[in-house]
């Protein structure tokens, strides 16, 4: 199984940005603990701050043949009809992922663009999202 895992805008500060919300581990770090972890899956990371870079990855993810895609859009959330179009124009299922439990943010995070064209939705468990969107689609494997 291949899964993309898809990050967007500021993600790459992880560690450094408001650890208070986002905890003190870069991606990079919690990606090699999840490459340990998923060993029987091909696990891919990218991530942009730039809209069109992302939009871009979703359509080469259906060329490279990924099985899902884990996507935490970011702030793209709750702005970019773009990636929500993308995200519904590709045959890959997508599970949207956040850090920090949206809902209890500002009312601007509470609406996500992406939701309704993606599987699932998993939110609030720090990094550890990633690790349940990855292991949603293991759930799903015949």
């Amino acid at each position: 199984m291949k899964i993309l895992i898809l990050n967007g805008p500021n993600l790459n500060l992880l560690g450094r940005r408001e650890p208070d919300i986002y905890g003190n581990s870069s991606f990079e770090d919690f990606f090699s603990t999840l490459q340990f972890e998923f060993k029987q899956v091909e696990l891919a990371y990218f991530q942009s701050n730039v809209e069109g870079e992302i939009i871009n990855e979703l359509h080469r993810a259906q060329q490279n043949n990924y099985h899902g895609i884990v996507m935490n859009p970011a702030a793209y959330t709750h702005t970019s009809v773009a990636i929500a179009d993308a995200v519904a124009a590709i045959d890959i299922p997508v599970v949207e992922v956040h850090i920090s439990n949206v809902m209890d943010r500002e009312e601007i995070r509470h609406i996500s663009l992406i939701s309704k064209k993606a599987m699932g939705t998993i939110s609030g468990f720090g990094l550890d999202s990633y690790r349940l969107g990855i292991q949603s689609f293991l759930n799903l494997k015949p």
